[in-house]
């Protein structure tokens, strides 16, 4: 086996691999690009192609695609390959600077928002030099943003990086008042990966799951996540075996894995890379999803992204850490004493702010129809947005807000009381599991990321909101003399702070009194879809798109109606399989276990022992209502979904969240109550206790 460090990034095509493969003078004036946004010159792109053909073809690749993220949430990728024909029947290998820089897919099968007619099929992808290419199945992957004929943005990478910049660019404006000129700033994030793997055998016989990615009916089972033994518990070898595959996979494509363990929940697990910048970072998130279902398959299991496939137990999330930082320090890490740091008080400020302004959009940057069966329930955080700074900086903002700020808290160390124990330092903050966005020592955690989604939305609504912040400080403080600068600064901040604490909530997010407290705030809790999604084309959040380069009016628009179109398809195909599986493979099974029964008594009140069945006639009588009871379910989840597909867009989903999904929620009830009396030889399909605990 090959040294770690060997293979790590062995499929990639990085700097190191670029300075070996390019002239210095090309490597020179490509770095400029990279590092410092320089165009970039047709005779760069056609030696970098050359290169990275060369490259790739010696590391087995056959084809190259432009690899592309469509407002679908998934990667498109295109594959050519690298031959050229000859008239006289050879062929020669070729990939030029065109090739590499551009390419032309079919646009009118994507995802556009009303964008693009169906007979207007012309879009482009481009090149994004800043995240490198990789080798995936034999094909040399190129990431790259996908636009329209007209230029509009089809993808979720474009306005990700019209984000950094807008984030960039203001940063450096607050950074040069404290005299300060990094070449430039950049989000970095960690996405904590979240998932399920279950056996293939128990997966396909469960039609719900294999449709709609959850289970759309199952009884609790007979332990579940109660005795808190599965968290960090020993990983059983079949678990084992997949990530120890998954692992080198993925060290290969240089996607830094770090941390693997078993989650809260049966069957629930974790993979957690080192964090890096945002673009790059979401790009292997993405890569990683694929690679981990199908990973999965080679080892006869299956790796369920859902955030919710199963009803009761923990769901996944994707907990995305987000920081900020030049090319020499993280400007969110508070130093030992952050009443001192002014420079860490201004950008935290500038993230409360953020955060308080743009609560809303930041709650629709993380709907689905997955994640609102998770968020609030089982280690997901409410879909009430707050901030957790923990006793520390909670404490700092205090005296800020109270001109009391003089006096300076310090990290404490911990003392186990034992000899042969090491003393710890003290983080600067705790944890608190049940906040949306929590301060984790030199990040901020924002939890409410959903482990299907794609998580450059709420990347960049969260690029752009702390732009907008930085960009109104810079703006108040500029041309102030450098004598008064601490003083005005402070004085900033103060105001700031003292105007949007309310976002600032440390307690139970999932106490009773909390939605209470909150509403008290004037904090939103949109808890659906439905109603999380029109903050995405509010005159507020366009107004934010626009000012900080990020979307237009009709980008935003477009992805406010793609969004919502996905949305109504899958509550559509939810309800269709709910109708179908409960008339097709459950009441069947149900009315013929009635059937037996029934004929049992008959046959044992026959023979004269009828007061020692009972029993039996109290099941009976429970199965027979239990059918009565999934019927009437059945025709009322049928009026109200025929009722959501004669409406469209916003009030079709307005239906879907507040009618349907309650009658689906008894439909299921109903069904799962016949799950616990009908004998387990009769039931249809696996159960929770045959999914959740194999060996």
């Amino acid at each position: 086996m090959a040294d770690l460090t060997d293979r790590f990034g062995t499929m990639v095509f990085s700097e190191e691999v670029m300075k070996d493969y390019l002239p210095k003078d090309i490597w020179k004036r490509l770095a400029a690009t990279l590092e410092g946004g320089e165009p970039l010159d047709l005779d760069v792109a056609n030696a970098v192609a050359h290169a990275m053909k060369v490259w790739a073809i010696s590391k087995g690749a056959t084809h190259y695609a432009h690899w592309f993220q469509p407002l679908s949430g998934i990667t498109s990728e295109k594959h050519d390959s690298f031959l050229e024909p000859n008239h006289d029947g050879t062929a020669i290998t070729k990939f030029t600077g065109k090739n590499l820089i551009q390419g032309e897919p079919d646009a009118s099968s994507f995802p556009n928002g009303g964008l693009r007619a169906t007979f207007e099929a012309r879009g482009y992808t481009a090149w994004d030099p800043t995240s490198p290419a990789f080798i995936k199945d034999d094909v040399l992957c190129i990431p790259t943003a996908f636009c329209s004929y007209t230029g509009e943005a089809l993808d979720k990478k474009t306005p990700l990086l019209r984000s950094m910049t807008a984030l960039s660019r203001e940063s450096k404006r607050v950074l040069a008042l404290f005299g300060k000129t990094p070449k430039k700033v950049v989000p970095s994030v960690g996405d904590e990966q979240e998932y399920f793997l279950i056996k293939k055998d128990a997966y396909r016989k469960r039609k719900d799951l294999v449709i709609t990615g959850r289970t759309l009916f199952g009884a609790a089972p007979c332990k579940g996540q109660e005795l808190e033994e599965h968290y960090f518990g020993a990983i059983r070898p079949t678990v084992s075996a997949y990530m120890k595959d998954l692992d080198d996979e993925l060290w290969a494509l240089g996607i830094p894995a770090k941390t693997k363990h078993n989650e809260v929940a049966p069957c629930q697990h974790e993979l957690a890379p080192v964090y890096g910048e945002v673009n790059e970072a979401i790009d292997q998130n993405l890569v990683m999803m694929e690679k981990m279902k199908l990973i999965a398959s080679r080892h006869d299991l299956v790796c369920l992204l859902h955030e919710k496939p199963f009803e009761g137990i923990n769901g996944s999330g994707k907990h995305n850490n987000w920081s900020l930082g030049t090319e020499s320090e993280n400007l969110l890490d508070p130093g030992d004493t952050p009443l001192d740091n002014l420079q860490f008080i201004v950008f935290l400020t500038a993230v409360i702010e953020a955060v308080d302004n743009y609560q809303e959009l930041l709650r629709a940057s993380v709907a689905s129809a997955g994640n609102d069966h998770r968020l609030g329930a089982n280690e997901a955080p409410p879909a009430i947005m707050s901030i957790f700074l923990g006793d520390q900086l909670t404490e700092v903002v205090e005296k800020i807000i109270d001109g009391k700020a003089s006096v300076h808290a310090t990290r404490g160390v911990l003392d186990l009381g034992a000899d042969t124990l090491p003393k710890l330092m003290q983080d600067n903050t705790d944890r608190n599991r049940t906040s949306p966005f929590a301060f984790t020592g030199n990040k901020f955690e924002f939890r409410a990321c959903g482990s299907e989604q794609n998580v450059s939305d709420s990347n960049l609504v969260l690029d752009a909101a702390v732009a907008k912040s930085l960009k109104s400080f810079a703006d108040a403080l500029e041309g102030t003399p450098e004598d008064k600068f601490q003083d005005a600064a402070l004085e900033y901040c103060k105001k700031v702070l003292t105007d949007h604490q309310r976002i600032l909530f440390s307690g139970d997010g999932y106490s009773d009194e909390w939605p209470i407290e909150a509403k008290k705030r004037g904090l939103a809790n949109n808890k659906t879809t439905a109603d999380a999604l029109p903050a995405f084309v509010s005159d507020k959040a366009i107004a934010l798109f626009e000012e900080t380069g990020v979307l237009t009016k009709a980008e935003a628009q477009c992805r406010y109606d793609c969004k919502l179109e996905k949305y109504n398809k899958l509550m559509n195909i939810e309800a269709t399989t709910m109708v179908r599986e409960a008339r097709r493979t459950y009441r069947p099974v149900i009315t013929a276990y009635a059937t037996k029964v029934a004929k049992g008594l008959e046959t044992i009140r026959a023979a004269g022992a009828e007061a020692a069945m009972q029993c039996e006639q109290n099941t009976l009588n429970k199965l027979c209502n239990g059918i009565t009871t999934i019927n009437d379910s059945i025709k009322a989840l049928d009026a109200v979904h025929q009722k959501a597909e004669a409406l469209d867009g916003q009030e079709q989903a307005n239906v879907y969240a507040h009618e349907v999904v309650p009658a689906m929620d008894t439909l299921r009830a109903a069904v799962d109550a016949m799950e616990e009396i009908v004998a387990a030889d009769y039931w249809p399909v696996p159960t929770y206790d045959d999914i959740l605990f194999y060996v």
